[in-house]
């Protein structure tokens, strides 16, 4: 079953009437009534992509779509936003320098607007595909006075895994991770963040869920060869690189997907970075090289 569409601010029934893609992909649209309503559902659903309309109450589009991308479990969701023709016409870019991926004008172009469902909906910078493993990870937490520990993987994704573990971790604590995975058998070596407890994982053990942080270069390209493509594209060459307090930020060459630009940006921590050793961060997209390369400097910018 795919993954709810979450829509706030706007019809949703309207929404499945316009859009053909939805119904021809059988999506299930969920309409909460509020921009509070939708942050809390989305902190605890599997949503690909969120619509959003200028009726929130109580918050402006920009203030929510910036709400979630600040947010740990929310900020990789896809984000479209829809605006009646008469809102000021600076609106769109202050939306889209908060993080949103498009905003669209009515009335819609029917077309238009399948294309960039359809694109954000399967956008490459969230890379929610998961495949079920079971392996060894021996974790180090990167604490005073912490030993090893030995615990499992139960999945995995380009972006993180969900860990089995016999000890109690803190939140949001940084952890070396050594990951054996037997079938198909792969080595891996990742820094990760915890970034949530999982209590789906039971006794004996306790529940995690890990953000990859930074993935060696080698352990990319395994963990990618793992998704058959579903992951991130290959990577280009390094354009430019920015750094921003304990991060180092590499903004890769533009790469034409049809008619747009797509630019990968990849993130270390200032002392592990090496060029082009960076692990995924995220994908912008600008209707030229240029404007590509403007987006992905800005997001850098506001969200890195």
């Amino acid at each position: 079953m795919s993954k709810p569409i979450l829509v706030a601010g706007l019809d949703g029934r309207s929404l499945l009437l316009e859009a053909s893609v939805l119904h021809r992909d059988n999506h299930e649209v969920q309409e909460t009534l509020s921009a509070r309503a939708l942050l809390e559902a989305l902190s605890g659903s599997e949503a690909r992509l969120v619509v959003l309309g200028p009726h929130l109450g109580g918050m402006t589009l920009p203030e929510l779509v910036t709400r979630i991308r600040e947010g740990s479990q929310t900020r990789r969701v896809s984000i479209l936003v829809l605006l009646p023709a008469g809102e000021p016409s600076g609106l769109d870019g202050e939306i889209l320098k908060a993080g949103a991926n498009a905003v669209l004008r009515r009335p819609l172009d029917p077309a238009r607007l399948d294309a960039w469902l359809s694109k954000l909906l399967a956008v490459p910078s969230r890379v929610q595909a998961r495949v079920p493993v079971s392996g060894k990870v021996v974790g180090t937490p990167r604490t005073a006075g912490s030993g090893h520990f030995l615990g499992l993987t139960l999945n995995l994704s380009m972006n993180g895994m969900l860990l089995a573990s016999p000890v109690r971790l803190n939140p949001s604590s940084d952890i070396d991770l050594e990951l054996d995975i037997p079938s198909p058998k792969v080595r891996l070596k990742a820094l990760g963040r915890v970034i949530r407890e999982a209590p789906e994982v039971r006794w004996p053990y306790m529940g995690y869920g890990i953000e990859f942080l930074y993935l060696p270069d080698e352990s990319f390209t395994t963990l990618f060869g793992m998704f058959d493509g579903r992951g991130p594209s290959p990577r280009q060459g390094i354009h430019s690189t920015l750094r921003r307090e304990a991060w180092v930020f590499e903004i890769l060459q533009p790469v034409p997907r049809g008619s747009f630009w797509h630019v990968e940006i990849l993130r270390a921590p200032k002392e592990q970075w090496r060029p082009g050793k960076a692990g995924p961060f995220y994908v912008v997209e600008g209707s030229s090289r240029e404007e590509a390369l403007s987006r992905a400097r800005d997001f850098v910018v506001r969200h890195g």
